[in-house]
Order: C-alpha cells, then structure tokens, then sequence
C-alpha cells in the first residue's frame, strides 16, 4: 500500500506527561530521538508536571516533583536546537480532573460525580483556565502555537445551572460548548493576538454546517481531528473535514497515535497496529480537496486515558511504533526498505516492540535497556506457567478452596506446589527488581513504584497467597499429627 508521503506541515509528537513524566535528561535524548526520526514539532501536555505558582500550585503533582521552570526551558532549549517547535497543550473544557478533583474546585464541576467537565456557567472556572494559559504561555518565549483541549467534555448540559440555561426555548448543549471555548478563544487571542490555536474536534463532530458557520470560532480556532483507529474510515473523516472547511474552519490538523490507544492498560505498543492508522491518514491526506489547509499531524502518545486511569505503554516500549510511524508519513508506505530505516536508526532486529532482544540496551536507542527487560518480564507474566498456575492440576485438584478452609491436604503433592510456585516467585522478584531499576533511571521512583503495583503485584499475590495457604495447613497438620505424641509423654 503506497500513498504520497505526508504533504507540507508538522509531524508532532505528542508528549503526554500526566503519567510517568520522563526525567528531564532522558527527555532531552528522546526529543533528539524524535528529530532523528523526523518529526517536526513537539505537542506537549504538561498537565501536572507544569510548574504553576501562586493558587495554582495546587495543580502541581505531589507523588513527584514537577518539573522545574529551567527544565521547562531547557526542554524548549533542546527542542529548538534540533529544529523542533513546541507546541503546549491545556485543557480548558474537558478532561480537566488534574484540576477538578481538588476539594477546593468542587464548585468547579460540571456535575459533582464528574471530575473532567468544567462548569461554563461560573466566572472562576473561566478565570482559572485563563490563569492557567497565561502562566504556561509566559514559560514558552517565541510560542507561537497554543492547543487549548477541549475534547470528550462529558455530561455537559447535566449540571443544575446548565439545566436551568437550556430551559430557555432554542438553547442546546452544541451552543453551550460553543459558547465556553469561544470565550475561551476570544480572550487568549485580546492577549496573545499572535498565538494561533487549536484544539480537538469531537465535540464539533455532529455539529450542522450552520451551526458551525455561527459558532463565533471561524478564525479563532483551528480543529485538530483525531482518529487513532487501524481501520479509521476515510470517507466519513473527509467528510468531516470538508465540512469543516465549508463552514470557514478550513485550517485543520490531524491526529493520529503511536501509542497508548490499543487499550487503557497495555504494556508493550503493537506497531503494526498503529501504523495501520497512519496508512489510513496518508489515504485521508490522498483524498481531501485543496480547500482544507491542512497545518500538520499530531502522533500521539497517551500515557493514560485519563488523570486517575492506569499508565498506558511507556515511551521505551513505544519507540519502534514512532519511529515506524514517522518513517511511513515520510515514505508514504511501510515497505520493508522502511522497515529497514526503523531497525537500523534504533538498532534492533523488528519493528514490534514485544521481539526485542535481551541485549538491546541504551547504546541502541534511549531507554533501549528497560524496554527489553519489560519485554522479557512481560513475557513471563503472560506466560501459562503464571496465569495458569492457580488452575493447573494439582492446585485445582490438591487445594481447593475446599481444602484451603478445611486445612486438609496432601502434604506430598501441596509441598510440590510450594516448591514451584516459590521458584515463579523468585523468577519474578529478580526481574522485576531488574525492571524496577532501570525504570528509576529514567522516570520518578513513583512511576516505577506505581508500574510494578499495576502489573506485577496483581499476578504475584494469588500465588503468594497459595504459598502462605499450604505453609498453613502444614503446620496446622503437623501439629494435630503431633498432640498424641505429646500427650504419652511422661510428666
């Protein structure tokens, strides 16, 4: 499958740092990374790792430092000399529980339950987003490009004081949306009338031509259409793009993804996957008419779906799928020679991730070492040997829950069992220890401590829990064997 390779405008990586925030000298090797790889322009959602002052220091992450305002410079520093442009992104309407989910902006939400929404109807809310905006523009000296969010606002119109505006005949939920990022957009451009925005367009989706002609965002706002699908469908996104273009938006972007959409908790990305997703997007750029002005394509990285959802794959395990991503917008098709460009730029035998060999490590590409040691425990995790260890043979048919409670077993055959799952757990231990410390190399102690929480611990436990079970029940049983013995002693 061969398209033209992707027409002018920026290839952004996205940098999601709302989950395992990279320590600031391994992110300044990935962003040389990503200019090697041929990306032009970086999209950065700071979220809790942005240093905000004054009320607002609040938003700042407790479970590790953010980062400081000289990283936050030097990362725009490094960014510039390797010709990247830097691009911020700030929620303004939806997913904003980094925020919200303080006692203090309870009065904030939309509706009590939902920590994402913002309510549109208070002054406060409007002012903190603006607050939030001008502090992370004035850390980005020369900005040019600010993407202000606003996607997946969910329950929106639920909230009481939206209930009571929409009662008013003619009002709608489409109108309320427009109504906040318009404000939103107007104010930002009064300060910065330089600052071209942007921001996502799923909320506009199933707006009517005319609808969107009267939004009052006809050049305030510039949508950024995202689809992250393997089988995203071109007809329906060209549609929506030229209407789009019709109704006066026709400066749009495109986004794509090279990790963290397969789903809310994988470990390793699957590269064909996601450049199946960019095939599509070269057939969409193949197709749209010279009327939409396409600016350029955001490839995604998303650490989690949400502030309070699990990590998603991190950056090491993701790197084949950008690199093989950039490289098919590049070339316009995934052809072995592009293959060949991926593996020789990160030094390693395969595209995928999940075949990645022992002995790669840093001297191959950046957090090269983790995401083979990550791989290798994957493996193990997944493997029969620990998913299957609860209901093999003998644990199904020696130690029943039955036997469990009753503390009767074999202790031949429950001493056999102890003996394998222990050694499961050494094996265990010893590579996640490995993992462990090549995570805190790169990332926080937090990230590290949470990664091994989310998807080591939960496999460990039950077979601990089989260990602590039979040691039980032996000693329970050595004891009854034992009273009779005892009782014929001599006193």
């Amino acid at each position: 499958m061969t398209f033209s390779p992707w027409p002018k405008g920026k290839k952004l990586v996205h940098l999601d740092l709302k989950g395992a925030p990279p320590r600031i000298e391994y992110l300044h090797k990935l962003i040389d990374l990503f200019s090697q790889l041929g990306a032009d322009g970086l999209l950065v959602e700071y979220e809790d790792m942005f240093p905000y002052e004054g009320q607002l220091n609040l938003l700042q992450a407790t479970v590790h430092p953010a980062y400081s305002h000289e990283e936050v410079l030097s990362l725009q520093d490094v960014a510039r000399s390797r010709g990247l442009e830097v691009i911020p992104l700030v929620q303004t309407f939806g997913h904003m529980e980094f925020v919200l989910k303080h006692p203090s902006m309870l009065g904030l939400r939309e509706v009590g339950h939902c920590l994402g929404t913002l309510n549109p109807h208070r002054e406060d809310g409007l002012k903190l987003v603006l607050e939030m905006l001008r502090q992370v523009v004035e850390r980005h000296p020369g900005l040019s490009t600010l993407h202000i969010g606003a996607d997946e606002v969910y329950l929106l119109g639920e909230g009481e004081e939206s209930k009571l505006w929409l009662s008013t005949p003619g009002r709608t939920v489409e109108q309320l949306f427009l109504g906040h990022v318009t404000r939103v957009a107007k104010a930002v451009k009064e300060a910065w009338p330089h600052l071209n925005l942007v921001m996502w367009d799923d909320m506009m989706r199933g707006m009517n031509h005319d609808t969107l002609k009267a939004s009052g965002l006809v050049g305030l706002v510039q949508p950024m259409l995202w689809d992250y699908g393997p089988a995203l469908d071109v007809d329906t996104t060209v549609s929506l793009l030229e209407k789009y273009s019709g109704a006066g938006l026709s400066t749009v972007w495109a986004a794509s993804a090279f990790k963290g959409s397969t789903s809310v908790h994988t470990n390793v990305a699957l590269t064909q996957r996601h450049v199946d997703n960019h095939l599509q997007w070269l057939k969409v750029a193949d197709t749209i008419s010279p009327a939409v002005h396409l600016q350029g394509i955001a490839l995604t990285g998303w650490q989690r779906y949400d502030h309070l959802s699990v990590l998603c794959e991190l950056i090491p395990l993701a790197l084949p799928s950008l690199a093989a991503c950039l490289q098919t917008l590049i070339h316009g098709q995934f052809s072995l020679e592009v293959q060949a460009n991926v593996t020789e730029i990160l030094g390693v035998s395969s595209v995928e991730a999940e075949k990645i060999e022992s002995h790669v490590d840093d001297s191959s590409f950046p957090g090269g070492r983790l995401a083979a040691v990550i791989v290798e425990l994957v493996s193990i995790l997944n493997s029969n040997d620990i998913c299957g260890f609860e209901n093999n043979m003998y644990v199904r048919g020696w130690l029943s829950p039955y036997h469990r409670q009753r503390k009767t077993v074999s202790p031949l055959i429950t001493m056999q069992i102890r003996t394998s799952a222990t050694e499961l757990l050494n094996i265990l231990e010893q590579k996640a220890t490995t993992v462990r410390e090549e995570m805190e190399r790169l990332y926080p102690l937090a990230t590290a401590q949470e990664w091994i929480e989310q998807h080591v611990t939960p496999v460990v436990a039950p077979i601990q829990k089989i260990v602590e079970d039979i040691t039980a029940c032996l000693l329970e049983m050595t004891a009854q064997h034992s009273l009779p013995a005892l009782a014929e002693q001599p006193k």
